[in-house]
């Protein structure tokens, strides 16, 4: 195996160690973030609490908070995604390369 082959398999499992990584913070933000607010949301509908400052806290979540997470969860498997096709590229370049490389030698062990 090509030093080149060895460093590209070293930097793939790296990458995927960090999505992994990033996996595992959608994971926490749902779990500590969005499933308690939805929570507290639920429990504020259900008369917990009312008046105008618990309608402002339901509006504010809903509209601010929650949406905001999203996107940040969002962001994170967006990263992973574009991750995952960078590593596939890569690999596949490597592929065609060695692919070209042995032609290559075949061609000229046909030369000489």
């Amino acid at each position: 195996m090509s030093m080149f082959s060895q460093l590209l398999r070293f930097a793939r499992m790296v990458v995927q160690n960090v999505m992994s990584q990033l996996t595992q913070q959608v994971n926490v933000i749902e779990d500590q973030a969005m499933s308690p607010m939805r929570n507290m949301i639920q429990e504020v509908v259900n008369g917990v609490w009312i008046g105008e400052g618990a309608n402002a806290f339901v509006e504010e979540v809903s509209s601010l908070f929650i949406p905001g997470i999203g996107r940040v969860a969002e962001t994170i498997n967006i990263v992973n995604s574009n991750l995952q096709h960078a590593i596939d590229v890569l690999e596949q370049a490597d592929q065609q390369v060695t692919s070209l490389v042995n032609s290559l030698g075949d061609l000229f062990d046909g030369i000489y």
